[in-house]
Formats: C-alpha cells, structure tokens, sequence
C-alpha cells in the first residue's frame, strides 16, 4: 500500500431513461469512457444507472433486468481494461440460479468482473420487485484500494457502511437515486469510518420523484473534495455532469481507522436483536410516552455550556448553580416546565488530562460524596430531572461517570464511560453496559459519556432498546466529528452554524432526540456546540438547535415528544434492520488495520 500513488476519481451523475437498457448503456459508456480517458482510475455512477428507478413490479422491469456478470458488465469490461480503471455500475440485477430480482451495483476492474453488492436496506419503490440483499457487504481488494459498494437507503442504517469499515474497506462507492436524506448522510460515515466515500445520484424526476444532483466525494476526515450542483425540482436536469477528485491512498491510514481498534464488540450484542411487529414492550413505552406528550413548550431541557476551572469542584459548582439560576428566572414565564438539565462530561472538575495520577485519584468520588450530594439538591430544588458527570470511585477503580437524578434526588441511572480516550487509560475504567432506562416524565433515556459518541454502535444499541432521547454530557474538542458541510440547500431550513456531524447522525440513524451538553475553552480546546439533535431535519422536520463555540451559555430546548407520520421513525427503523448482516459488528476482526500511532 505504501508505493501506491495519488489517483483521480470520477462522479457521473447520468439520468437514465426509464425502460430503456440498451440506450442507457449505450450513454453510459460514453460518459465512463470520458472520465476515464481524463485519467479516473475509479469512476461511481448511480443506483440503476442502466434502467431507470420506478418499476411497479417485476413483470415492468423483466425485459430490462441483466445478470452479473452479464451484458452490462461485457460492455463496460471493455473500458476498465483499455484504461486500466475501475468501475461502479448501479443495475437491475436478476440471479440465474433462482430468477431473483435485486438492486445491486457491480465492480469492474482492469482485469474485469471484480464483484457486486446487493442492496440490504430497501426503500419503497423496489420492495414490489426486489429481493432484499443477501451478500452483506463485501470487501474487494484491488491495486487502488479495499472497495465496498452500499446503496442509497443503506445510509439511513449506519450499520451498511460500518460493516464496510470493520471488513478492512478504504473506498465506500454510493450509487444513489436521493431526494437528499440518503446524500446528507454521507459526510459523517466517511469521517466515522476513515472511508473515502463516493456518492453518485441523479439530477432528474421520474414519476413525479425528483432527485437534487449534490453528487459529492468525501475525504477520511469529513472534508468535501468534491461536488455537482444542487438542482431543485423545477430546473430538472437531464444532461450528464461529472465532477473529479484525487484520492490519496497515504489517507487510508487515518484516525477514525486507528480507532475502530478501541471498538468494545462484546458490549455490542443487542444490535442483533430483531425487533418484530409483535414486540409487546412498544405497548408498555407507549403508555410511559403518555406521561411525556403534550404541549411543547411545557417541557424543556436546560443545557449547560461553560469553561470550567480544572480540578477546582468549588468553583465548578458555583458556576453551574449560577447558570441554573439565571436559567430557570427566565425559562418558567417564557417555555414552561423545566425538566431537565445536562452539564458537561466530569461538571465539577473539568477535563483532568493535565492532572498528575495521584490529582486525579484525590477527586474520586462514591456515590455518597460531595458531588452527588451537591447536584442532589440541586434537583430538588429545580424540581428537574439532572445528568451529570463525575470520576467515580467504586471498589478501588475509577470511572468517567455520569448520572441522571430525578427531581427527587434519586438516582435514576448511572452510566460510565465504554470507550476511553488515550489520556483516560491512566485512570479510568472502561463501563461494560450500554445504559436505557424508563424516566416518568422524561421518557426512555440513553445515556453515554463524551466519546462514546464516536462508535455508532453505542447509539445503535440504544436504538434497539427504544431510546427516546441519548443524552451526552461532553469534553469535545474536535477529536471526532467534523462541522457540518452539507449543501445549502439540501435542508429545507439551514443546518444552523457549529452542526456536528456525528451528533446529527446519531440523532438521525438512533430516531432519537439528542442531546449534548459540552464545555468551551480548557486547554483541550473544547469547542461548545452544546446542541438538541432532531430526526428529519432535511424534509422539513425540527431543525437542530445549536450553542455557539465559544461562548459561557444556557441553551434551553424543547424537548416534549413529536407526535406525526413521519416517513422514517424508529419503529421503522427497528422493523426494516436487516440484523443477519451485522455480525462483523459483534465481533472481533483480526485483519482491522493496526496503524502506526507515532
């Protein structure tokens, strides 16, 4: 891998005309042929790139369906093998052993048929022609790169490109027909993952369905190489764009890689659980949600923003009972009910990376000491529910703590931190459980720690266990996540300024509100951004709200359940996971890169 050089990609955004194979082949291929005589040695194009979308059954799309390999991949072999490129052909394709149909894209190297991927996750308009994938996500090692290939609705599911990142991928190619929701995805798995990540889609409607174009590469990191225009219904575009970037494969040995070795598989059993129509605990979370709905501006959360003094538990305090204070003169007149209040990740101490060992041991704490004390009262007196977080001392160990009160002073659940950082490991203990619990006039609560956030499997888990909202108290200052870079115009109303794309995904594939409570300053660096995440921001659901970066803050958020038919929620979500495929994610792998730390 070390003597590979920089290479060009190409995006082909091509409209294909529905019912037509050959011509669109035929198309196809003179725009493939384009890219790569400009040098492409990887070019993606979109899902169903040689017939079209919207078939209504399978006798519609028979005369159009291909095999793999078949014509499709004949004709274009020609190609991969005269410019030594690869390539990735979204298609229709029937199985020749059992007539199946799928929605698959194939792989096509310069020695020709490399391999294919059928769609796992399926959206409406082929589930009245098309098996549901039944390959998982291959991994194909070539001369540029591990390739794997997910397609469209994939995204809304972070466990597609996940698989793909634990199977040793270095390229995610995204053949995609989006009205946007699939495409906004896409910045954050690349940087979750350490993926290049390649998003073809179209620029065109068909049958009234309208895709925007926003064709974009992403780098490892979150940063956008690459980009078509967003095309808006009324200036459809059936034209051909292709859009180039370089990928460096110096980048697939990166930080997200690197972490994927801090992965806790064992932790993450309940991903495979399949939750199934006759799921008799949604009727009890039902009646809990009873105590929680109503008028929005009757129940709000108060999150706490602020630079703390480190080590200095006095200070710390004063500050947040400050906050609190100014908080709730205002919030009661003007929002209603205040029922709950998150501080930052360690709220009384502060990040204690700089601290000595012995420092740190000295401001462990058990349940029954001055901290749990102190921010008992303080629910009391608020009559709110809490979170918080604390160095815990239990049984000679320590752990990055946080707890949630009830406006009683009890506690509710404790949850400490699964995935430590670096500079954790020299005192903290990693926790051994994904904590949900069931808090009357709350909801189901999630709760996790700081950088947790980084492994999606932790909010996918709660996901599983019908979290309504994931709360988590933070120190961020950068080491995951990326700020937002989505197009414009691709949210219905703008993703406000300081949007972290990792908390926006966990919110987005858990179907669970989010909530984050962070610190600015430190010598860490930490960036704010305390924000409530939402769960269709980009068709016209509740925007996210979002702090400032730098700023000593209250942000005060509604927080009541939504009640409405959304098209996706997370009882969608729980009923179409495809959990026979998720196994790489349960367990260990031996070929994960192990990257160089120095």
């Amino acid at each position: 891998m070390g003597n590979r050089r920089p290479f060009k990609a190409a995006i082909i955004e091509f409209n294909p005309c529905l019912n037509n194979l050959n011509d669109n082949i035929k198309h196809l291929l003179k725009e493939v042929t384009e890219a790569a005589e400009k040098g492409a040695k990887l070019i993606v194009t979109p899902e169903m790139a040689t017939t079209g979308y919207h078939y209504e059954n399978r006798r519609a799309l028979k005369p159009y369906i291909d095999t793999i390999p078949g014509k499709t991949t004949a004709a274009f072999e020609k190609v991969a093998k005269h410019y030594q490129t690869h390539i990735v052909i979204g298609m229709a394709e029937v199985d020749v052993e059992d007539g199946l149909y799928y929605n698959s894209a194939v792989l096509i190297g310069p020695d020709g048929y490399i391999g294919k991927y059928r769609k796992i996750h399926q959206w409406a308009t082929e589930n009245s022609w098309a098996s549901w994938g039944d390959m998982g996500v291959p991994v194909y090692e070539t001369e540029i790169g591990n390739i794997s290939m997910i397609i469209c609705m994939d995204a809304s599911y972070f466990e597609s490109a996940r698989i793909a990142a634990v199977n040793g991928a270095d390229i995610l190619c995204f053949p995609t027909n989006s009205t946007g929701g699939s495409l906004s995805m896409l910045q954050a798995w690349a940087e979750m993952n350490g993926l290049y990540v390649l998003g073809a889609n179209r620029s065109n409607t068909e049958k009234g369905y309208h895709m925007i174009g926003a064709s974009t590469v992403w780098s490892p990191n979150g940063e956008k190489l690459a980009e078509t225009s967003y095309i808006e219904e009324e200036k459809t575009r059936n034209e051909t764009t292709i859009i180039y970037a370089e990928i460096d494969p110096a980048e697939y040995d990166n930080r997200s890689k690197r972490r994927l070795q801090s992965r806790q598989p064992d932790l993450y059993g309940d991903l495979m659980l399949h939750i199934g129509p006759w799921d008799f605990t949604k009727y009890e979370l039902i009646k809990e949600a009873e105590d929680v709905q109503g008028n929005e501006m009757s129940n709000c959360a108060a999150l706490l923003q602020y630079t703390p003094v480190i080590g200095d538990k006095k200070a710390n305090l004063s500050k947040i009972k400050s906050l609190l204070k100014d908080t709730a003169a205002e919030t009661k007149p003007k929002k209603g009910l205040l029922s709950l209040v998150v501080c930052p990740e360690l709220s009384l101490t502060g990040p204690v990376h700089s601290l000595e060992l012995t420092a740190i041991q000295q401001l462990g704490e058990t349940d029954h000491d001055e901290t749990v004390n102190e921010m008992q009262k303080l629910a009391c007196m608020y009559q709110t529910h809490l979170v918080f977080g604390m160095i815990e001392s239990d049984s000679h160990a320590l752990y990055n703590t946080v707890m949630l009160l009830t406006p009683a002073g009890d506690i509710a659940a404790k949850a400490r931190k699964l995935h430590v950082t670096e500079s954790d490991e020299r005192w903290a203990t990693p926790g051994k459980d994904i904590v949900v619990t069931s808090t009357k006039g709350v909801g189901r609560v999630g709760l996790m720690v700081g950088y947790d956030a980084a492994f999606p499997e932790t909010a996918g888990v709660m996901a599983v266990n019908h979290a309504d909202f994931i709360i988590v108290p933070s120190c961020w200052h950068g080491d995951y996540g990326k700020e937002m870079a989505l197009h414009t115009k691709m949210m219905e109303n703008k993703y406000p300024t300081n949007t972290m794309t990792t908390w926006d995904a966990m919110a987005r594939f858990a179907q669970a509100k989010t909530l984050i409570a962070n610190f600015t300053g430190t010598k860490l660096g930490c960036r704010g951004g305390s924000a409530i995440y939402t769960l269709d921001p980009i068709y016209g659901g509740e925007t996210p709200i979002v702090a400032s970066s730098d700023k000593e803050e209250v942000l005060v958020v509604a927080i009541a359940q939504t009640e409405k038919d959304c098209w996706f929620d997370q009882n969608k979500l729980l009923l179409s996971r495809r959990t026979h495929y998720y196994r790489p994610l349960v367990k260990k792998f031996e070929h994960v890169p192990m990257l160089d730390c120095n």
